[in-house]
């Protein structure tokens, strides 16, 4: 057994709970991202934001014990290839369409994390959770405005997204399963990584420009970095070693409606009755999947999952 050293004071939430906040801090990051690219270039915030995240976790990380940092790694390097890939497509996909646009493409995610566990790892989901995410995604058709145009370049960019985002969770869970990966470590590494290789595509695709000095630009990145980045990580990565993948799409899956209500109380944009129709279908659908059936056996496999993730 690895020791691993104390972690910071982080909140000690229920998986789903984790995941429904996540998706909550997330929802509201679309229109901080457009403020923040109304600055500086895709690349460029994606590499502020994650190589922030990594230096404020840098102390934590160099108390890992080595063996602990070479599992984590182990994890984090074919991780963060796809966390790289998933952030250029939806930060590029934000700047060029519409908000509820990109809500509605990326949660497309919910409808294909179930095909994609299945055939990954041979286990059909529950028939409730292929439900579930029919009724979200129909909810997410009601909330946005998709149905109103086709599909644009910045579209196609948070299909593709959405794809990644199915089998990154897939990659992480069967990853994650048995190994001796600290959660916050695992953010500080693909922190790391993500922003390294962001800042490397930056350099070689015309030069690294001049910081800004605005201050909505900082005030937008350090929401981005403290919210968005290093809380969801953690609770993501948290939740996916506890969770399967369609459970917890499911759960971030409740986004648009997030994004929305953010959009409604910060920025004063009108939701009609179809829209608010559509959020009560997703937040519903997600609170749905997260009561098990029976919450003994929940329990219990919830301790197993969590006792296999610490084991070393």
């Amino acid at each position: 057994m690895i020791r691993l050293p104390a972690a910071p004071a982080l909140p000690q939430l229920p998986p789903a709970l984790l995941l429904l906040l996540t998706a909550a801090i997330w929802g509201s990051s679309y229109s901080v991202v457009k403020t923040a690219l109304a600055w500086y270039p895709v690349a460029g915030v994606i590499a502020i934001r994650f190589l922030l995240t990594a230096l404020l976790l840098a102390p934590y990380w160099l108390r890992l014990p080595s063996a602990q940092r070479r599992q984590t790694l182990a994890v984090a390097a074919p991780t963060s290839l796809g966390l790289l890939a998933i952030f250029f497509a939806e930060t590029a996909g934000v700047a060029h369409t519409s908000a509820g646009n990109a809500a509605f493409l990326i949660s497309l995610c919910l409808l294909l994390t179930p095909p994609v566990e299945w055939a990954w790892f041979g286990r059909r989901p529950a028939a409730r959770l292929w439900l579930a995410a029919g009724i979200s995604l129909l909810g997410t058709w009601l909330l946005t405005d998709v149905a109103a145009g086709g599909l644009n370049g910045g579209d196609a960019l948070m299909l593709l997204a959405a794809l990644l985002r199915a089998f990154q969770g897939c990659l992480t869970t069967r990853l994650l399963r048995g190994k001796a990966v600290d959660h916050l470590g695992l953010t500080a590494a693909q922190g790391l990584l993500v922003g390294g290789g962001a800042l490397a595509v930056l350099a070689f695709t015309g030069g690294v420009p001049a910081l800004p000095s605005a201050g909505a630009f900082w005030v937008a990145l350090g929401y981005l970095t403290l919210a968005c980045t290093l809380f969801a990580f953690w609770a993501m990565n948290r939740a996916l070693a506890q969770s399967d993948p369609t459970r917890v799409a499911l759960l971030l899956g409740s986004e648009p409606l997030w994004g929305a209500l953010f959009a409604v109380l910060w920025l004063g944009e009108p939701l009609g009755p179809s829209g608010w129709l559509g959020g009560v279908m997703i937040a519903g659908a997600a609170l749905w999947t997260s009561v098990p059936r029976d919450r003994g056996a929940d329990r219990a496999n919830g301790a197993a999952r969590e006792a296999a993730s610490l084991a070393g």
